[in-house]
């Protein structure tokens, strides 16, 4: 099989050495982390004053967007383009990817998001007076519920809607990078799609769907959403899972493989 862009982010076993994909999943994850969350910072006071109301989402639903679909590009023929320990968690439950690789692939992920968030609190302290502490006591763009959620909404909405538009992520990546039914459009799908489940969930909970993000900014966003982080750990990887299990049964075992032929 090729290495070409469809295949990127659903290799089972890239050709590149894991040193080499480690660093790709890292810089995609900075990527990811360094714009998006850049957005989210420096383009609007929604995510530096407390109670400030912004017509930020698409901004921020694109920029998500479009730092995924360039690195899926760019690194995903190396690495596989996951940037995001649950779409790791997925691949690998959807037969996509080694499990003995996502533990790696994982910690590399969250040592790139981490370094991400750093240089924006790095570029913060160098902003006008009182900036950086106003984004912390915002909760530095991160995730929650309740006095977190930009709408309002409760715990039990933050859980379903990770795990919802997590799963819907997951199904769309791994049908996009089919080696048989793929699109050498994946990319543009997998960035868009990620664009509609960000639009539709920061309402809700400042959208994660990606625990490296979370972990990111909850570092730099103080004590409340370091307290609720675990919901943002936990329940992407539950939704990544469901679709990965799922979409094997359904569209990879013996029924999808005799319909084919």
């Amino acid at each position: 099989m090729s290495s070409s862009p469809i295949d990127a982010p659903e290799l089972p076993a890239p050709a590149s050495p894991l040193a080499a994909r480690l660093v790709a999943e890292g810089l995609g994850t900075f990527l990811l982390v360094v714009a998006a969350m850049g957005t989210a910072l420096f383009a609007s006071s929604h995510f530096t004053d407390p109670g400030a109301q912004g017509s930020v989402y698409l901004a921020v639903a694109l920029a998500v967007g479009l730092s995924v679909l360039v690195g899926v590009y760019a690194f995903g023929p190396i690495s596989g383009g996951h940037f995001n320990p649950a779409v790791t968690l997925g691949a690998a439950a959807a037969g996509r990817i080694a499990w003995k690789d996502t533990g790696p692939y994982i910690v590399a992920q969250c040592v790139g998001g981490l370094v991400a968030s750093t240089v924006l609190t790095l570029i913060g302290t160098f902003g006008p007076d009182g900036w950086l502490p106003r984004a912390q006591d915002a909760g530095f763009a991160s995730n929650g519920w309740g006095a977190l959620s930009p709408g309002g909404f409760g715990i039990w909405a933050a859980i379903i809607v990770e795990v919802v538009f997590t799963a819907l992520f997951l199904f769309v990546i791994l049908g996009v990078t089919h080696p048989l039914r793929g699109t050498p459009f994946a990319g543009i799908a997998i960035g868009l799609t990620l664009t509609l489940g960000v639009l539709a969930t920061l309402p809700v909970d400042n959208a994660s769907l990606n625990p490296a993000r979370s972990l990111s900014t909850a570092i730099y966003g103080g004590v409340a959403p370091l307290t609720q982080l675990w919901v943002f750990l936990v329940f992407p990887v539950l939704g990544a899972l469901i679709a990965g299990f799922t979409y094997r049964a359904l569209f990879d075992g013996r029924g999808a493989t005799a319909a084919q032929g």
